[in-house]
């Protein structure tokens, strides 16, 4: 029974993705294979259509990585906008107690006032609200699972998702150029593989030949 060379290599890349050997000497690598040529490029089609679920599977990731971050960005900006909003209020009042110990009867300017601003009901369809002065947020976390965080926890929260996010993304195109890499390799192996099977072929043929006459 045939039996094919391991078509992957040893090496990986920091996710664990294995590399394809390039096979410089073709003579050499199918002398030694102890398999036919058909189980070789059987092989090889198969390493090459791991490597394409693993791209698809990336291209999808990617894709909902890039969607998500601007989502975190978003969020991000808001909740500052609330810590800043909050911690602007806070030292106004602390401002006005001091003055206040000169002029008690001055009016405190530093009352909470509400936030005016459009919320998204859907795609298409936005509405006006007025949000009260609060210390803490409401955060979707996934799977239906929203929790309430005080504005600190929130930034803290929202910095390392936003952190973790364009970490992933990087990491999953870095991914996807060493696949398209890895396929190159291997469809250029392929090719190889099939062009000195039909040189070989070739050569047997013109052999028969010749013994004939």
């Amino acid at each position: 029974m045939s039996k094919v060379k391991a078509i992957f290599s040893e090496e990986r890349n920091p996710r664990g993705i294995p590399k394809a050997p390039f096979i410089a000497n073709v003579d050499e690598y199918m002398a030694g294979s102890e398999s036919d040529v058909e189980s070789t490029l059987r092989a090889f089609q198969d390493a090459i259509a791991k490597y394409r679920y693993m791209e698809a599977n990336l291209t999808q990731k990617r894709a909902s990585l890039e969607e998500k971050i601007p989502d975190i960005r978003k969020t991000l900006d808001v909740v500052e906008y609330l810590q800043e909003r909050r911690e602007g209020k806070s030292k106004s009042s602390d401002d006005n107690d001091e003055d206040d110990l000169d002029d008690p009867e001055e009016e405190d300017s530093s009352s909470p006032q509400p936030i005016t601003t459009t919320y998204e009901l859907n795609d298409t369809l936005y509405a006006e609200a007025q949000l009260e002065e609060s210390d803490s947020v409401y955060l979707w976390l996934g799977a239906n699972v929203m929790l309430s965080y005080k504005l600190p926890e929130a930034l803290s929260l929202l910095n390392t998702r936003l952190d973790s996010a364009e970490q992933n993304l990087n990491h999953t195109i870095e991914d996807l150029e060493f696949l398209r890499e890895q396929l190159t390799i291997m469809e250029v192996n392929t090719a190889r593989v099939y062009n000195w099977d039909v040189k070989q072929r070739r050569e047997k043929r013109v052999a028969e030949e010749s013994g004939m006459d």
